[in-house]
């Protein structure tokens, strides 16, 4: 037989000499192990960071099966509003500064790099840089994030603070 498979040998062969697969996260671990992978590889991540004073900066970091990673970036008083994240779950987690979430029914809680926070789809939360440094997490949605649905606040709700000034 003359053709590129006789010369080149059964390519069926092949599989065993190459690297296993990486198996997709399946769980809310190993999701957060992939978030916690992702923040510890500085060089991945911090050359594309970027901050606007107009609006929080975002980029899709990473995709997978089923799931997509998120880097933002906010300077100080930017927050997300209140929110829910449709159909989708996450984990995410501050890289530098820190953040301010307040979740319907479970106040506030201020995340600092290496602090986690997983929700489920329905979650209600909104995040805001109440400090007066720059902030950036990484945020692991899955499956990937489709919706982000808006929920306003009732004139007896408390805003979520600003940042303090001297």
């Amino acid at each position: 037989m003359d053709n590129d498979n006789a010369i080149a040998g059964d390519p069926t062969a092949i599989p065993h000499l190459l690297p296993p697969v990486a198996e997709h996260p399946r769980t809310v671990a190993r999701f957060a192990g992939l978030a916690a992978t992702l923040a510890s590889d500085r060089a991945c991540w911090e050359p594309l960071v970027r901050f606007d004073a107009t609006s929080r900066w975002y980029h899709r970091l990473r995709t997978g099966p089923g799931y997509e990673v998120w880097m933002l970036s906010w300077v100080p008083g930017q927050g997300s509003e209140r929110h829910d994240h449709g159909p989708s779950s996450g984990v995410y987690t501050v890289l530098e500064g820190a953040l301010t979430e307040n979740a319907v029914g479970r106040g506030e809680r201020v995340l600092t790099p290496g602090s986690f926070r997983a929700f489920a789809p329905g979650y209600i939360h909104e995040v805001v840089n109440a400090s007066l440094e720059p902030a950036v997490s990484l945020h692991v949605y899955f499956p990937g994030l489709t919706e982000m649905r808006m929920h306003p606040r009732t004139r007896a709700e408390p805003a979520p603070r600003a940042p303090l000034a001297c």
